[in-house]
């Protein structure tokens, strides 16, 4: 018999990017020359030297002592970076943290209905006992696939809202769809995984303003778009919550650290569902300078918009479709087959596994709407050249 709960048992996990071992990442292992990893968004430049320096710098006294529960001198350097307070910001392990306790705290998990009395034999038929449903959820697809797994792992219901059009647009009754579910929170990824496009500040405005939940806007990949949402908090709207990740914009994706932004009033409610000492010492200090080294961030987000342009261009020139992107990845739809080729099926997809075999990661979506697209983390110069390279070497 088995012991977890029945929505458990029918949960299907999380599938993240391919993450080949580190010995194999920087060559040396079954994979030769090592691999060119373009499938998961990572920032291709090293941390700040500041960050080296904060982590040889603790002293074994530091690693003796439990952290600080808070990470009080990480949300005060994060508040005063984005003009805000300290009571405005939370700090995780990682923005997934974020996101399972924003589930865990505001949705409601579905619940057994009361037991009606036993009817007497030849009564009434057995009482109903499905389940009812809470609000959950809202989300879009497509979007991050995380989101209904934390979903299901709490037994909070998930309404999903197509976007529109091949290119994927946000419906503009996104909210009124949110709110006939009954939704109690709402999520948008701003810039949006996969397609790389960015709302604009009314637009993000108008849906906090219109939905009756919180509106979560995750913006793991901001720091390479012009805007963001911080002027919604900073105007004192109350229904918001910004995820930010130090993954993508600071290069501390091994780190795993993350953080909310939010009125106190929900950081407060989301303090009370924090593991005791959620963020250890280590990931404390070498997030908080990051932080503070912005000029050293801002270079490398300055260099990989840059690459972002310069790839974009070399494969619009090779027949790709590529919408602007305002994230450190493009969504490249594969050129259309010649005639003679109209039936070859599955183009991206070869496309994805000879790149691989030839040790380059990218990341292909077996799901309706994406299966001609590929998703194509921007590298550093020399990852990018040898991306194009291998492509004009297996084009038609």
């Amino acid at each position: 018999m088995p012991y977890e709960r029945s929505n458990i048992q029918k949960l299907h996990a999380y599938v993240p990017g391919e993450q080949p071992g580190y010995r194999e990442t920087l060559g040396g292992g079954d994979f030769g020359e090592g691999i060119v990893k373009l499938n998961t968004n990572e920032n291709p430049y090293p941390p700040s030297d500041s960050v080296m320096e904060a982590i040889r710098g603790l002293s074994p006294e530091a690693l003796r002592l439990y952290p600080p529960a808070d990470a009080a001198e990480f949300r005060q350097v994060a508040g005063e970076l984005h003009g805000l307070s300290a009571q405005h910001v939370i700090a995780t392990n990682g923005g997934d943290e974020l996101l399972r306790m924003l589930i865990t705290v505001f949705c409601d998990p579905l619940t057994p209905k009361p037991r009606a009395a036993e009817p007497p034999p030849g009564g009434e038929k057995a009482p109903d006992t499905s389940r009812s449903v809470g609000g959950g959820i809202g989300m879009t697809d497509p979007s991050y696939t995380l989101y209904p797994v934390l979903a299901n792992i709490q037994d909070t219901p998930v309404t999903v809202v197509q976007r529109t059009g091949e290119d994927f647009k946000l419906p503009a009754d996104y909210a009124d769809q949110l709110n006939a579910a009954g939704c109690q929170l709402g999520f948008i990824v701003n810039p949006h995984a996969p397609t790389g496009q960015l709302e604009s500040l009314d637009t993000l405005r108008q849906l906090a303003n219109e939905f009756a939940g919180i509106l979560v806007i995750d913006e793991a990949y901001t720091d390479f778009a012009p805007h963001n949402a911080l002027p919604l908090l900073q105007e004192g709207i109350e229904n918001v919550v910004i995820l930010r990740s130090l993954s993508k914009g600071y290069s501390l994706a091994g780190l795993r650290y993350g953080y909310g932004l939010a009125s106190p009033a929900i950081i407060e409610a989301l303090d009370k569902a924090r593991d005791s000492y959620n963020t250890d010492i280590l990931s404390q200090a070498a997030a908080t300078a990051a932080l503070r080294d912005q000029e050293y961030a801002k270079s490398t987000w300055d260099r990989t918009v840059a690459e972002r342009t310069r790839l974009t261009t070399a494969l619009l020139e090779r027949g790709f479709t590529v919408p602007e992107s305002h994230t450190n990845f493009i969504l490249a739809q594969v050129p259309k087959p010649r005639a003679e080729q109209s039936e070859a099926p599955d183009q991206a997809k070869t496309i994805y596994e000879t790149l691989k075999q030839q040790n380059i990661l990218i990341r292909y979506f077996s799901k309706p709407g994406l299966t001609d697209k590929l998703r194509i983390t921007v590298g550093t110069p020399e990852q990018n050249d040898k991306l194009l390279a291998i492509l004009d070497s297996i084009s038609p």
